[in-house]
This record gives structure tokens, C-alpha cells and sequence, in this order.
């Protein structure tokens, strides 16, 4: 079974990722960010580095991918190959930082492997305003991250409810802006029981 957690930029997608894995005993795949060989350069400047970039996120993920659907494990996996090119690449292209050119070869690269894997057991979304996002990615204090731009981080979140509006698979929509599920165990067993449902067909016995 795959399970794959989706959202933008420091909406909690690692740490809901830990979490769930250690209440079921999940398997958990976490995004490459430290050992990213493109990230850094890509945030100082991104014209040079954006299709780089993109390409490393899109080959790693599909590997992933690859090997989730060889393997009899319950996986949760932190950010998915669909935000790759649904969200960030089309966002870096409609800014100007990467040519039609580079964003077709992209895309059609996209396309090929996508027929070639099937949709998540369980898609989960972590809604979240942007002060939210700023607050989290401020207090995680990535040096990289610290020179983002807004509009980049807002054109992201347009872009990931525009995604998700038409998303077809199974989906969990959470409101991280209200469900504060690190801090609060009665958040984190709302969001439990929701997933038993939707998995198990469980539902919590009304007190």
C-alpha cells in the first residue's frame, strides 16, 4: 500500500510523515532535501538552475515510485512526483525561470513515466494559508529557504489547490491552519481516525 503526503513549502509534510509512520508502523520515504546537489543553487538563482533542479526531484521521485509498486510494504512517502510537475515546475515556468522549451522536454518526460505507474492508495493534503507557511519555514530556519520570495510560496499554494480541485484518486484534505497535530494529540487522532475510514472502513465509538 502507498500512502503519499502532499503540500506546500512548510506545511508539515515530514513531520506528519514520522508520525504516521510510527502510530502504524508505516514505512516512511522522506524527501532528499539536505543532500539535494541542485537546491541551493536553485534559490539563488533560479533561471540557471530551475530545470536541473526539477529533472533530480523528477528522476529520484520516480525511482521511488518504481520501487513502491514492487514492494508488499505499507508505504508513507513524504511529497509526491505529481507536486513535481503539477505545482513546481509549471509555477517556475509561468514566473519565467524556465524556457517553453525546457518545460516541454519536462513535461513530456512527466507524461511517459506517468503511464507507466499507478495513483496512490491515499492521497493526504495539508491545506495551509500562507502566514502559516511563513511561520513554519521561519521556524525550521533552512538558510536556504529564508530568501523565498511570497509570490513564489502564494503561486505555489494557488497552484496546489488548483491541482487538488481536480485530483481523482482517494483524498484527504487536512487544514494544518487548525489542526495542530505535532502540538495537540486530539488533532493527530482526528486525523487518525479519518485515515481509518477511508483505509479501514474504522470509526471511532461516539462517547
Amino acid at each position: 500500500m502507498h500512502i503519499a503526503i502532499a503540500g506546500n513549502i512548510g506545511s508539515g509534510k515530514t513531520t506528519l510523515t514520522r508520525m504516521l509512520a510510527k502510530r502504524y508502523g508505516w514505512e516512511p520515504r522522506f524527501e532528499s532535501v539536505d543532500f539535494n546537489p541542485y537546491l541551493q543553487d536553485f534559490y539563488g538563482d533560479m533561471k540557471r538552475w530551475s530545470f536541473n533542479l526539477q529533472i533530480y526531484f523528477l528522476n529520484t521521485r520516480f525511482k521511488d515510485v518504481v520501487e513502491l509498486s514492487q514492494t508488499k510494504k505499507v508505504i508513507i512517502q513524504d511529497r509526491t512526483i505529481y507536486e513535481d510537475a503539477k505545482i513546481f515546475a509549471p509555477n517556475i515556468h509561468a514566473m519565467g525561470n524556465m524556457s517553453d522549451r525546457d518545460f516541454q522536454t519536462y513535461s513530456d518526460l512527466f507524461d511517459l513515466m506517468m503511464s507507466l505507474v499507478k495513483k496512490p492508495d491515499l492521497m493526504i493534503y495539508l491545506r495551509s494559508s500562507i502566514p502559516n507557511l511563513v511561520a513554519q519555514i521561519q521556524k525550521r530556519g533552512r538558510e536556504y529557504e529564508q530568501s523565498m520570495q511570497l509570490d513564489y510560496l502564494k503561486g505555489l499554494n494557488d497552484r496546489y489547490e488548483e491541482w487538488i480541485a481536480s485530483y481523482d484518486g482517494r483524498l484527504l484534505t487536512l487544514d494544518v491552519d487548525r489542526l495542530k497535530f505535532e502540538e495537540n494529540p486530539s488533532d493527530f487522532e482526528e486525523i487518525t481516525n479519518k485515515i481509518d475510514a477511508l483505509l479501514y472502513g474504522f470509526f471511532p465509538l461516539e462517547n
